[in-house]
């Protein structure tokens, strides 16, 4: 079971990691959750995205996770609209029967997120606004994962 929410409102992670293991089958559930950075002069960011499109897309690299790794079900949340520091920004949930198929497959899916998936990004400091860049750092955590 897959689940993928792109919204503007908050989201409890204790409330979806219960949802995850519910049923009482899954070994582990690994979380992630991206939130804005309170140490630096970011005032706020705007995250926009192309409805629809963006389910589509996240929808296929979370079957290709879970044809990759042994997964039982994955929630991606993705807050969309303006943020501020301490905001959550994304949440990764997997549940797997093991560790490591949960652990590889929410790094995979979070790697795809930051530098594929089709959101944009721009940050207001000191009163200015700039799109941010995909930085080479996550392009290479990227790259680790193509088959070939």
């Amino acid at each position: 079971m897959i689940t993928i929410r792109i919204q503007t409102e908050d989201f409890n992670i204790g409330e979806e990691v219960a949802r995850l293991k519910e049923s009482g089958d899954a070994g582990a559930v690994v979380t992630f959750t991206g939130s804005v950075r309170r140490d630096s002069d970011v005032e706020s960011m705007m995250l926009e995205h192309y409805p629809g499109m963006t389910e589509r897309e996240i929808a296929r690299h979370m079957e290709e996770a879970q044809a990759r790794w042994s997964l039982l079900r994955v929630t991606i949340i993705h807050r969309v609209g303006k943020l501020v520091p301490g905001d959550n920004i994304v949440l990764v949930a997997v549940a797997s029967m093991h560790r490591h198929d949960g652990f590889a497959a929410a790094e995979f899916l979070m790697d795809y997120l930051k530098t594929r998936a089709p959101f944009w990004k721009s940050e207001q400091r000191a009163g200015n606004t700039a799109w941010v860049e995909a930085r080479d750092s996550d392009e290479a955590a990227a790259n680790r994962w193509r088959e070939g």
